[in-house]
C-alpha cells in the first residue's frame, strides 16, 4: 500500500511514519509545509530509505495537494494547527489550516479516488465531563479555537463520507507523550526546562486531569484503524492513564532529580479543560491494546530528551 501522510514531519505523524516503515511492506509520502513544529530532523533517520518521500506542502493548496496525492491508496491526515494556547492567541490560523485544509484534503482525496481516508482527530472535541467517559457517539462541545476547529474538520470529514461516500474514518486521540515532541507542550516543556535548570510552569491549581497515551501506542492503534477500522466509524484511542497535570509533573520533577522548587504556579489557561475521559472499546474490539506502562514510557521519554539535546535546544532557541 501506498501511504499519502500530512503533517508526516511533525511529532505524531513522524512517529506514524516510523511505525509504518519499520512494521510493513508500505511506502510513505509525507506532505508536510514544515510550519514551527514540522521537522525534517523528525524523520532525519528515514533519508536513506527508499519507501520514504518528502513533498513539502500546505494542506490549503488544492493545486499541489491533487499533484501530489496522485497514484496513493490511503491518506492519513495529520496535518493540523494543535496548541490550544496559540489557538487562543492566533484562532484564524487554526480555522484555516483545520477545516479549509481537511476540506481540500478530502476532495483532493473524492478526487483521486483512494481506498482510506483517515482523519486524525483529538478528544479535546467532546469538551470537559466531570464524571464518566465520552463514548464517540457523545455530542460535541469544544472549549477552545483549537477544539472547536478540530471539532469542524471532524465534521467536514464526516460530511465527505455521507455526500460523496469519500471513505473517511475519524480518529480521535488523547494526549501523546513521546520523542518529537515540540517543547511547547507540557511533557517536552517541563523535561527540557528541568534539564536547563528552568522553573516549571503549572496552569492553576494543576489538578486538571489528561488521558495520556504514548505515542508508539497512538501510532499502533491510527494504523490499527486504517488497516481493519469501518468506513464512515469513528474511534477514541487513548492510553487510560487519567492523571492530574500536578503528579504528571511531580514524576517528571522525581525523574530528573529536583523537588517543587522547580514548579511556578502560573495563571490558568482561558477555558481550561478541568478533565478529558474517553472509552476505547471500539478500538479495542479491532484487536489493538496499550503496549506500554506509563511509567516506563515515561522514563523513556525523559531519556529521549535527555540525550537529544541536539533535537531540542535549538527549537526552543527559535521560539522564545
Amino acid at each position: 500500500m501506498k501511504l499519502f501522510v500530512t503533517g508526516g514531519a511533525g511529532f505524531i505523524g513522524s512517529n506514524y511514519v516510523r511505525h509504518v516503515l519499520g512494521s510493513s511492506d508500505d511506502s510513505v509520502t509525507v506532505f508536510d509545509a514544515l510550519t514551527y513544529a514540522g521537522n525534517l530532523d523528525n524523520l532525519r533517520d528515514l533519508d536513506d530509505d527508499p519507501r520514504y518521500t518528502f513533498v513539502k506542502g500546505d494542506v490549503t493548496d488544492r493545486d499541489a495537494v491533487l499533484a501530489s496525492v496522485q497514484g496513493h491508496d490511503a491518506v492519513v491526515h495529520f496535518a493540523a494547527e494543535s496548541h490550544v494556547d496559540r489557538s487562543i492567541a492566533s484562532p484564524d490560523e487554526f480555522v484555516h489550516t483545520n477545516c479549509d485544509g481537511t476540506n481540500v484534503m478530502c476532495d483532493a482525496a473524492r478526487r483521486v479516488g483512494v481506498d482510506r481516508f483517515v482523519h486524525i482527530s483529538t478528544d479535546e472535541v467532546y469538551g470537559s465531563i466531570e464524571k464518566g467517559s465520552f463514548s464517540e457517539s457523545d455530542a460535541l462541545d469544544p472549549r477552545s479555537p483549537y477544539s472547536a476547529s478540530k471539532a469542524g474538520s471532524d465534521l467536514i470529514a464526516l460530511s465527505y463520507h455521507s455526500t460523496y461516500d469519500v471513505p473517511v474514518i475519524v480518529t480521535r486521540s488523547s494526549n501523546n507523550f513521546g520523542p518529537y515532541q515540540f517543547p511547547e507542550k507540557l511533557m517536552p516543556l517541563f523535561i527540557t526546562n528541568l534539564l536547563e535548570d528552568k522553573l516549571v510552569p503549572l496552569y492553576g491549581d494543576g489538578m486538571n486531569v489528561r488521558d495520556w497515551c504514548f505515542v508508539e501506542d497512538n501510532c499502533a492503534a491510527l494504523d490499527t484503524v486504517l488497516r481493519a477500522g469501518t468506513v464512515g466509524e469513528i474511534y477514541n484511542i487513548g492510553g487510560g492513564n487519567e492523571i492530574p497535570n500536578r503528579e504528571i509533573t511531580n514524576t517528571i520533577l522525581e525523574l530528573l532529580g529536583h523537588d517543587e522548587s522547580m514548579v511556578e504556579y502560573v495563571d490558568d489557561r482561558l477555558g481550561h479543560d478541568r478533565r478529558y475521559s474517553i472509552t476505547t472499546d471500539k478500538v479495542r474490539a479491532l484487536g489493538w491494546t496499550p503496549a506500554r506502562e506509563f511509567r516506563d514510557a515515561l522514563e523513556e521519554t525523559v531519556g529521549w530528551y535527555r540525550d537529544n539535546r541536539w533535537w531540542w535546544e535549538p527549537l526552543k532557541q527559535r521560539s522564545m
